[in-house]
């Protein structure tokens, strides 16, 4: 529905325009329904008037192209059945201030916060190109605000490509105390509508959100040691929770993270995984699945770096070399998130002592 209609359908609906008489000037600047010096609408003619204005405001259902495919709740799929019931309600009860497109007592004032329901924009202050197909994204918030997640949790980005609205899950890699900014790695594919739009951006753009979403809550010292399995972009979630950890002397926690690429050179975030890794409860190894020998590594990698792809044997070693009982974090593509929670299980660990992104 095209919005400046949408607006002028409502403003009629909600008495917001002059409603001139027959006797009354023809000109009106503020509504194109409802302005000839002419008789009074027939009943029909009003009932008919109405349908239409009443089919102009019905929700628009969402392409599937809108859907993140994350499992997030509410899905935008939610959001337009909700929206439905609502237009079919204030019909069937012809109460058109359901419709006025004011905010309820409980929203009002909370336009600056994040919401699952609704997009709020951020404009871009930085991009840094990480890999030929990886960006570094940061983000402004008014003020100092905080973005007000929890460690691990991920938003959704709205985009645009080949006139199709897209939604993807993104989970921003900043300390969840940062102010007045987030950041979002985002990897880019070659044929992805989202990836076309995100090439797109420029500092200064714009950019729209939704969230908080996702079912995992990081609470200091619950766990005896926390095994990160990553792969990729799948590192994110985890960023986030082990800087919680390392920023909170009074955390224990131990950490095993076990990061998964392809290349050396494809390995995200370097110099924050070195810093962390001089933590004295956190230890860091990387699987790479396309090199094949240690001598093109610095020094600093090469014991810690294996070769190949991760599989059971490699998994039930690292399982054996943590110091506490481990609880495992998994997050990369479906299929290495099926493959990790297969391994896991065979590795001795229950469906209880895992969660995957």
């Amino acid at each position: 529905v095209d919005p400046a209609k949408r607006s002028q359908f409502l403003r009629y609906l909600t008495g917001g325009c002059c409603r001139l008489t027959a006797k009354e000037s023809l000109a009106c600047p503020s509504c194109p329904f409802v302005h000839a010096a002419q008789a009074p609408l027939t009943m029909d003619e009003k009932e008919d008037s109405d349908a239409e204005a009443w089919l102009q405001l019905k929700p628009v259902e969402p392409l599937p192209s809108q859907c993140c495919g994350s499992g997030c709740s509410p899905c935008v799929f939610d959001l337009y059945y909700r929206d439905l019931e609502r237009w079919e309600a204030a019909r069937a009860r012809n109460d058109r201030s359901l419709l006025s497109g004011k905010q309820s007592s409980e929203t009002q004032g909370c336009s600056t916060k994040l919401s699952p329901e609704t997009f709020l924009a951020f404009h871009i202050s930085s991009i840094e190109k990480l890999t030929k197909d990886t960006y570094h994204v940061r983000f402004t918030l008014p003020g100092n605000n905080q973005l007000g997640l929890h460690p691990g949790q991920h938003l959704i980005l709205r985009g645009t490509a080949d006139g199709l609205e897209i939604q993807r899950a993104y989970t921003p890699i900043s300390p969840v105390t940062a102010e007045g900014y987030f950041d979002v790695l985002i990897k880019c594919y070659p044929t992805g509508l989202m990836s076309r739009y995100v090439e797109s951006w420029r500092t200064g753009d714009t950019s729209f959100w939704r969230g908080p979403f996702g079912s995992f809550f990081y609470e200091p010292n619950k766990y005896g040691e926390l095994l990160m399995l990553a792969a990729g972009t799948g590192l994110a979630p985890m960023v986030p929770i082990l800087q919680s950890i390392t920023d909170n002397a009074d955390d224990e926690t131990f950490v095993t993270l076990i990061g998964c690429f392809k290349t050396f050179e494809s390995i995200y975030l370097k110099t924050f995984l070195q810093e962390q890794a001089r933590f004295w409860n956190v230890r860091t190894f990387f699987v790479l699945s396309q090199e094949v020998s240690p001598e093109q590594l610095p020094w600093s990698y090469r014991e810690k770096t294996h070769f190949g792809r991760l599989g059971q044997e490699l998994l039930d070693e690292l399982v054996a070399r943590c110091r506490r009982k481990p609880f495992a974090l998994v997050c990369g593509s479906p299929e290495f998130t099926e493959d990790m929670a297969r391994c896991l299980l065979a590795a001795g660990l229950t469906k209880d002592s895992y969660f995957l992104f």
